[in-house]
Formats: C-alpha cells, structure tokens, sequence
C-alpha cells in the first residue's frame, strides 16, 4: 500500500453531503474512502436525502447515517457533539452555495451545520454548483472567509453542468477528492522503519485497596504521539496508566498502573526504541506501605511516610545510546522554561516540551496544548494553542530531524 493510502487508513471521517445533484457521486467517494480502511461516519442534510437515500450511505460504509438534529432523541449522545470528537476529518461533499453560507456566517440550524459549529479539526469542503452561483460576489466572500479559517476548498473543476452549460463549478473528480484527502491526512514527514516509545497517562500509588496517589493526566498526549507516530509510519508502542481512551490504530498498548511497573515496562523495551518521548505524569511520591485493608475514617492518622517513586527518564538517559533520541515533558505554574531547561540537563534528554499551566486553565483532559520546545542550544521555540494532534506532530518532526543528524542520513 502506497504512503499515501496509509494516510487513509484507520482515520475517521465524517461525510457531509448537502442537497445538490452531486450528492449521487458522494456514495462514490464514501465506497472509495471505505475500500481505502477508512471509518466514516455520514451527516446528510434533509435536502440530500432527496437526491440520495440515506439508506445508500449506511450500507456503504456499514454505519448509521445522521439527517436531522432529532435522530438521536432517544440516545443519551448528542449526535454532533459525539461526531465532533470522533472524527480526524470532516468532508463535506457536494458543499453548496447554501452550506458554504451557513459555514461561514455561523448558522447552524440541522445536524450538519451544528456539527461544523462544533468541529475543531480539518475540514474540506467540495463545492459544486451553478456558475453563476460560483462566481457571486455573495459566495465569493463566504468561500474566502472559510479560507481565512483554514477550510480547504476542493476547487470544482470546468465541464458540463446538470443544467447542461459548460462552466466552473462541476464537482472535482472523485480522485481528486480521494488525493486531497490523503494530503490532509497524512504526515508531514516519515518514520518508517523506526521504533517509537511513549508513556502516556497518570500513575497510581496506592495507600490502601480504595485509595491511590495520583494526578488528573488524561493521557491525551501521550496517545497523540503514539498516534501520530504509528501512523507515520513508525512501530508505535505506549505505556499507559490508568486512561480511558481508546487505542490508536497501529499502536501497541502496555497498560500499567504504579510507576514501578511503569518503570519496568520502559527499560524492557527502550533498547529497541529509535525514539522514546516521555509524556506521562508519573507520580513522584508512594506511601512507604500500602495499608492491606481500607484505613478507617475514624483511625488516627497523623502522618503519612512517603518514598521516592522510580525516575523512569532519568534511568533511561543514564543508558541511553548516541543513536537514540529521547524527549521529555515538563508542566509547570511558573518559570517552566527553567524548569525545562533543569529536565535537559539531568535526565539527558534531546529536548523538552514545556507546559505552562495556570490556575484557571483545565489543562489535564483538554484536547488542546500550548507550550514550549526547548533545546539544549538557542532559544525556546513558542507553541501556540494548537490541538494535541497537531502538536505530536510537530514534536515527532523535531524528534526525527535530530535522530537524521545523530545517524548522519
């Protein structure tokens, strides 16, 4: 399978199919995504039902197919909400002169427009229509707002249109569509070849049967990488604690709850790892003794002992070969730059992504991260707010531009 296909593969997309002709060739498209390993998930507006049964689409991609706002009345999920977190792409296919419009002035009156409102991930649209439609002022602007968001925007082609003139605004060619998808989704770079290591998540250090030490890591990050790893191209492996995510596609999974385990699980397998990056939230302290019945709320404690819990990065760089790249995570109320810097330093790591954390901002859980990378030379390199996806990438292209030069390719 060509790296283009593979940027395909096991990603999830949503279909939106608004109401014009082209609606037909959308059943094309979602057949040719499918056949390529995509999960597609379809949100059809009430106008494309006219033109294409939504009984078409769920036998397609094997999957129940959303057309109003109502169809989950009986579900506890709110079907754009649930549909906004579970897809890595949303396209939309034909997008009309109407969608486009209601797009980008924010209208959102059915489930595909409700779920744009509420997508923060890629998002390409295919506009067909009319030529005198394509070329008003009126959707001009709108498709040049879009743009300004970051929309994609699939250009129609020039050809024979459903009221039998010849000009722009013919839907794109399915494998133009099928090509623009696979740019967006696949990496900027490759790690084919390549063993990737993360820890992700929290730990837990148990006082007694009920009760643990432990932190609000959501291990979002972590799997990020892992993702964003695996499909680059990589054997992606993660060492867990205690999430509740799902594993990504291509991604060995080795859950763990103490940092012991977490210890052991690491030093096991980074022989064999190309790069290892450490993003879980390891617990630092462990009760001294683990209490073998729950500790009574009227038992008297006045104190409680605490040991040092393993320093997994520490004792991975103490042993690390020239060949390897290791990063590390450092979060932080104040001077986490320093504290990065510090990171660099005693754990011998080839750089480290720092995370400002404020008292008012809900880090730990968010599918969004801003920060640093900071390098043992030059200046910190400022991280916007960006998704956690995107900024995995953009840590496992450092991580493999510094590998190529360690390795001299």
């Amino acid at each position: 399978m060509s790296k283009s296909s593979r940027a395909v593969e096991g990603k999830r997309i949503v279909l939106g199919v608004s109401g014009g002709i082209a609606a037909y060739k959308a059943a094309v498209l979602a057949r040719e995504l499918h056949k390529r390993g995509a999960e597609l998930r379809v949100v059809m507006t009430q106008n494309a039902t006219r033109f294409v049964s939504p009984l078409t689409f769920a036998t397609l991609t094997q999957a129940p197919v959303c057309t109003g706002l109502w169809d989950g009345a009986n579900n506890w999920s709110v079907e754009h909400i649930s549909n906004a977190r579970w897809g890595d792409l949303l396209l939309v296919v034909p997008a009309t002169a109407d969608i486009v419009a209601k797009f980008a002035n924010g209208i959102a009156d059915d489930a595909l427009t409700t779920l744009y409102l509420a997508w923060r991930r890629p998002v390409l649209l295919a506009p067909a229509m009319n030529t005198a439609m394509f070329e008003h002022p009126a959707y001009r602007a709108n498709e040049e707002i879009l743009r300004q968001r970051g929309v994609g925007i699939i250009d129609p082609e020039v050809g024979e249109l459903a009221c039998g003139e010849e000009g722009t605004g013919r839907l794109a060619a399915i494998e133009t569509i099928v090509a623009a998808v696979e740019a967006c989704l696949a990496p900027a770079f490759s790690l084919e070849g390549l063993r990737v290591l993360v820890t992700a998540g929290p730990t837990r250090e148990f006082l007694d049967p009920v009760r643990f030490l432990s932190n609000p890591s959501s291990g979002k990050m972590g799997f990020a990488l892992a993702g964003e790893a695996a499909r680059a191209g990589a054997r992606a492996t993660v060492v867990t604690g205690p999430v509740v995510l799902p594993t990504p596609p291509g991604v060995e999974r080795i859950d763990v709850e103490s940092a012991e385990q977490m210890h052991k699980a690491v030093l096991a397998r980074c022989a064999d790892a190309d790069i290892l990056v450490f993003a879980a939230a390891v617990v630092d302290f462990a009760p001294e003794q683990t209490a073998s019945n729950k500790v009574k709320k009227s038992a008297k404690v006045e104190s409680l002992r605490l040991r040092r819990t393993p320093d997994i990065a520490r004792a991975f760089g103490e042993r690390k070969r020239a060949d390897q790249v290791s990063v590390g995570f450092a979060v932080d109320t104040e001077r986490v730059v320093q504290s990065a810097r510090r990171k660099l330093r005693e754990k011998n790591f080839d750089f480290v992504v720092a995370n400002p954390v404020r008292s008012s901002e809900n880090v730990f859980g968010s599918d969004h991260n801003r920060g640093w990378l900071v390098s043992p030379i030059g200046p910190a390199r400022r991280l916007d707010r960006m998704t956690k996806s995107k900024m995995a990438g953009q840590i496992l292209l450092q991580a493999v531009q510094i590998l190529r030069a360690k390795r001299g390719v």
